[in-house]
């Protein structure tokens, strides 16, 4: 699976473990981010990643910031991008099932490194359900 991962300043630590952990877990990744806790803006860092997700060069996106917020509104101007912020497992498995979102916003300076990785396993390990969930995902593109 090819994941594309990014991050502002406030999601450096966490890009960092899921970084190691996906690489562990032989992930093809290409990193986005930025390498430091230097203030950049998310939106430099979103774009591109929404770009390269949305044009299927990358199976799934991984976009980190201080709330999360910010990289998810910036990848849903998108048209082929759900992206999804997360905090919890629940929330991502809902996000895949129902969603089939393609990126995984997360809150950099509100989530542990455990809770992170259990958010992200759960991302790429939950199957979209099809179904009803198409039809309605279908009627979401402007």
């Amino acid at each position: 699976m090819r994941i594309a991962i990014g991050n502002d300043h406030a999601g450096f630590k966490i890009k960092m473990v899921l970084k190691e952990w996906l690489l562990d877990q032989g992930y093809d990744l290409t990193d986005f981010g930025t390498d430091s806790e230097e203030p950049v803006d998310y939106p430099d860092i979103a774009h591109p990643l929404a770009s390269s997700v949305e044009k299927a060069e990358f199976d799934l996106g991984i976009l980190i910031c201080g709330a999360g917020e910010g990289a998810s509104i910036t990848a849903n101007k998108h048209q082929g991008i759900r992206a999804t912020l997360c905090w919890m497992p629940e929330i991502a498995r809902l996000s895949r099932a129902h969603n089939n979102a393609n990126i995984l916003c997360l809150p950099g300076r509100f989530i542990g490194d455990d809770a992170a990785i259990e958010v992200l396993k759960v991302f790429l390990n939950t199957p979209f359900d099809g179904g009803r969930h198409k039809q309605r995902i279908d009627k979401v593109p402007l």
